[in-house]
């Protein structure tokens, strides 16, 4: 697990924010749905947290686990996310073996945006990999802000996800034109499979006289070959500085030395690298 005593910071998070009523309602709720083993009043809980719990702008997020505090700020947590994530964490903490399937079965029977909350949160549940199917499946979304709780600032799939659904994540991020940078892990889940699929779909893309975002290329450094060379060599030659760059980028990771040697060629592209004002966060600036 990523993080450690989830329940009682998510607790301290909602004692410093919520009033007591609203606090005390959640608790009793949640107290009563691990009694009576109620599928139906977790999900009614789960869609009811809004009106007892108001979205404030700022709130206090005062944490000790700093790791929790910036994975939270970074998905952009609000009170009404963080009160559901905690239901699901308390009542599966309490029985999981009865309150998985049910939880899981949230994807069925939630809107769009409790199936954000879930998705966006799913690594701080107990047991997170009970809930690969539910991630896998929301990849088939076509609805941007579902697709980007998974898949977005999410460390999720890079821990979960096998290679196949890492690559079908990393592709439909791109055809869809996330922002692939905010894609978590993407050098330690680089593939070989994965580099050819980019090279494949960059030469339909080119063929079709259509942009390519830049940073779609980062996985390649470390399986570079001459078919990517050639990839390379069109990128260097290109007039989007962006595409020189990723290129230039590609060739210093790789330890293909035909690939060392071509970069050697663009000297200013090198020394950017090297002086660390080139790198694929800002290829884009």
């Amino acid at each position: 697990m990523l993080f450690e005593n989830i329940g009682s910071q998510l607790l301290k998070i909602l004692e410093d924010n919520v009033d007591k009523e609203n606090k005390q309602w959640l608790l009793s709720k949640i107290e009563s749905i691990v009694e009576t083993e109620s599928t139906k009043d977790l999900y009614l809980t789960y869609s009811l947290v809004p009106t007892k719990i108001k979205t404030e702008k700022d709130f206090s997020l005062l944490l000790d686990d700093k790791k929790l505090k910036a994975y939270l700020e970074i998905q952009q947590a609000n009170l009404q996310q963080i009160a559901r994530i905690f239901l699901l964490y308390k009542v599966l903490e309490a029985k999981e073996e009865f309150f998985k399937a049910k939880v899981a079965n949230i994807i069925e029977v939630a809107d769009k945006s409790e199936l954000e909350t879930f998705l966006k949160f799913l690594v701080l549940l107990p047991n997170p990999e009970n809930y690969k199917y539910q991630a896998v499946e929301a990849l088939r979304t076509n609805i941007a802000t579902v697709f980007d709780a998974i898949a977005l600032n999410n460390p999720y799939p890079a821990l979960y996800f096998n290679e196949q659904q890492w690559n079908q994540m990393y592709l439909k991020a791109a055809f869809m034109q996330q922002n692939l940078n905010d894609i978590v892990q993407v050098d330690k889940r680089a593939n070989k499979e994965l580099t050819r699929i980019i090279s494949d779909y960059a030469h339909e893309r080119w063929a079709a006289s259509r942009e390519i975002d830049p940073c779609f290329w980062r996985p390649v450094g470390n399986f570079m070959d001459e078919k990517l060379l050639k990839d390379m060599k069109r990128l260097f030659s290109s007039d989007n500085l962006a595409e020189r760059k990723a290129a230039s980028l590609c060739c210093h990771n790789s330890n293909f030395k035909e690939a060392k040697a071509l970069l050697v060629e663009f000297p200013d592209l090198l020394k950017g690298i090297e002086n660390g004002s080139i790198t694929w966060e800002n290829i884009k600036v």
